[in-house]
Parts: structure tokens; sequence; C-alpha cells
């Protein structure tokens, strides 16, 4: 078998839906903490039943992975490190050795969406916690954006469009369909895998932050972020993938502005023109490049054929919404979902009269 080195991203999403929820500091990994959730129906452990998951065993875990080989391993990941695996059945699996187990399957055992990567089981044995989910045929977004060496892409705009709109409607998902909702938190091009179809999956949430309508707590904490984590921070994250995936270049990149100033030469009682250069951010760049109607130089020179003109400035237009800070705290990422399938100026119109149907229909109006 040919392991290859890939990008770090894989992750898992589909095992058991859990009855309740443990606050932060429970000690997820006793075993007997596990083995009260197998026996409650918590935790799957039935081999032969693959619509419940998979109890894998360590030994198991070992061969599929050559014992944690090194070539087997395919990145590190927030959570842990990431291996490829190789089932009996010759299937190829991805495994991640976790950091914390339980209260991160409780809240991914949440969620089962077609752009959500697949958990296929988990092993829970004596200091070992790791998951086994689907394997991505074709890696991670951010390589064929950014590593891939040729010179035209095979991600067309059709694909790109389609990446997008997937994956509007996988956040959408994790926002409004999930009871309590999950908050990904750590939404980039390393975490959306691509299937052999170039469908996207979203993976790896390095920061899962749980809502419900009455509490508000961390189920998984990885990193250092405040527990002040919105649905607009998933959403500014999405707009800024989505100049990422236009222009094929890294949130980092930090383009130039150009900006001419009169000088005024009395040697020549007249004036001269001086040219200053800014440093400039993707979201200050992105933005120059719709405002001064260049908006064909946002585009990824990869891409073999150019969108047209209306579906670019859809798209852009969507980002930019998504990062404004006046507009983006009162979006929700149904409504990004909208914008995408619709005419976004449309939608936006449709959303001034229903407020204003709203006010009008308000009960202080009508005593008016």
């Amino acid at each position: 078998m040919n392991f290859e080195k890939l990008s770090s991203g894989y992750y898992n999403h589909e095992l058991f839906i859990p009855g309740q929820f443990y606050p932060m500091g429970y000690d997820t990994s006793n075993d007997r903490y596990l083995e009260g959730l197998r026996s409650k129906g918590k935790l799957c452990c039935t081999a032969n039943d693959k619509s419940k998951g998979w109890n894998f065993s360590l030994k198991e875990i070992e061969d599929a992975t050559n014992g944690f080989a090194k070539e087997n391993e395919l990145g590190r990941g927030d959570n842990g490190i990431v291996y490829l695996g190789l089932l009996p059945s010759n299937r190829q699996v991805v495994v991640k050795r976790l950091e914390l187990f339980a209260s991160q399957m409780e809240a991914i055992g949440l969620a089962k969406h077609n752009n959500l990567v697949k958990l296929l089981g988990y092993c829970a044995e004596g200091a070992y916690r790791m998951s086994v989910s689907e394997y991505a045929e074709h890696e991670s977004l951010h390589h064929w954006l950014h590593e891939f060496p040729a010179q035209i892409s095979p991600l067309t705009w059709d694909i790109r469009k389609n990446i997008i709109h997937c994956v509007a409607k996988g956040l959408a998902y994790l926002h409004d369909e999930v009871k309590p909702k999950i908050l990904h938190g750590s939404l980039k091009a390393t975490n959306i895998l691509l299937d052999h179809k170039w469908n996207p999956k979203i993976s790896d949430f390095g920061l899962v932050e749980v809502l419900s309508s009455k509490r508000s707590h961390i189920i998984l904490e990885v990193k250092e972020l405040s527990s002040n984590l919105t649905e607009g921070n998933d959403i500014y994250d999405f707009g800024l993938l989505i100049m990422e995936i236009v222009s094929g270049k890294i949130p980092s990149y930090h383009g130039q502005t150009q900006v001419q100033l009169p000088i005024l030469d009395s040697s020549v009682a007249g004036f001269h023109f001086c040219t200053l250069v800014f440093q400039t951010n993707i979201v200050d760049w992105f933005k120059s490049m719709i405002s001064n109607g260049k908006m064909e130089n946002a585009i990824d020179s990869k891409l073999l054929k150019m969108p047209s003109s209306k579906a670019l400035k859809q798209v852009a237009l969507v980002a930019l919404r998504c990062v404004d800070p006046d507009v983006n705290p009162r979006l929700k990422m149904r409504d990004v979902v909208c914008m995408l399938e619709t005419n976004i100026l449309l939608f936006e119109e449709r959303q001034i009269a229903m407020k204003t149907l709203e006010a009008n229909h308000s009960p202080q109006n009508q005593k008016k």
C-alpha cells in the first residue's frame, strides 16, 4: 500500500446520539465511565452492526496503521495525530488519536449530514482514545488550492461553486438543525475534505461549543478561545473561505494597494504624483478588487475557464456580507445559503420588506 503524505484535517462525525452532556472537568478517560455509556446505549460496541458504528480493538487499530508507523502519518491536527489505516476488508480509513474522547464524541455524535465527514467507529482501550473515520480520496481543499503544482487547477469554477454551497449547507445544519447547536470554531481549507466526486465534507472540530437555550458551556476545548464564540465567528470564517476559494490565495495573504498623491513641485510650478504602496489583508484586498471594478483580478489564475461576471458577483457579495462587521452579527447561515441560491440583492430587498411589514403590524403601531 502506498501511503502518501496528505494534508491534515481528517475527522469524524457520526456515531451515537447521547442522552446528556457532562460538565467540563469530568474524567472522561476513566474506563468505567466509558463502560457506563456503553451499558446505557450511548456508545456502540457491536462490531457486526455497521449501522451503529464499530468498536475497534487497539490491536486492530495498530494492525491497520502498521503500529502507528511514521509513514502512515497523514498530519497533525489541532486535536491529535492523524494516520492512514487499512482495514482487513482493504478499506482505507483515517485514524485520529484524541486528547479528549467521550465529550468530543458527544458533540460530534449529534451531527449527521452529507457534508460532514462520517465516523466509522472508535477505540477506547486503556489510555488510548481514537476515532476511525471515512477516508477522503481527494484530500483537503487546502491541498488543491495551495499545494497542487500544476498550472491548471482541477478545481473548476463549477466545483468551487459547489464546494461553497455545500459547506454553507453543512454549517447551516450544525447551527440550526442540531439541538443544541454546534459551532465549528475552526473553519478553514485544511478542514474541508473532498471525496472522489469533489464534494466537500466539513471535518476537524478544533473547538466545539455546544449551546442550549438554557445554558452555554464548552464541551470540547482544545484551543485557547473565549467562551464568546458565536455563529458570527463561523460566518466570518466562511466569508474568508469564499475569498480563498475564489482567489486561490491563503487567508493570511497580504496584497498591495497603490495610491496616487499629488505633490507640489515648485521647480516646475505645478504638481507631480507620488505613488504610495500599502500592504492590505485579504479582506481589504478583495474589497478593493470589487470596488475598483477589477473583479477579474481577484480570480485564481489557475482556473482554465473563468466564471461569468454574474456568478462571480454573486459569491463575492456573499463573502463581503459575511465579513462585514455591520451585517455579520445579524446574519444566520441559513440566510447565507439563501443568498447563494437566489439573487442576493433580491433576497435582501425581501428581508427589508418583511421587517417593514412586521414593524407596521407590531402592537405599538396598531395602538396608534
